[in-house]
């Protein structure tokens, strides 16, 4: 199934390209501080922020809100 999505600023992304580039862009401190989840703040890597937003669509949701209000004018 092959759907497109043009108004969907994050369509064609990976979570962990989501993830990625919040870290590059804030560092994990910061990203703590914007979005407060654990796994931003205890020992904070990809592989554990990706199986708990996976399972935790309130967090995930805040997660790529963050990440479209940072980046969302590189897709205009």
């Amino acid at each position: 199934m092959n759907t497109q999505q043009p108004n969907n600023p994050l369509h064609g992304l990976t979570l962990e390209h989501v993830i990625e580039r919040l870290v590059d862009h804030y560092g994990w401190d910061k990203l703590a501080q914007r979005v407060n989840i654990n796994c931003f703040k205890s020992d904070p890597s990809v592989k554990s922020s990706l199986k708990f937003l996976r399972r935790t669509p309130w967090a995930r949701a805040e997660v790529e809100g963050l990440y479209m209000a940072t980046f969302a004018k590189d897709h205009k």
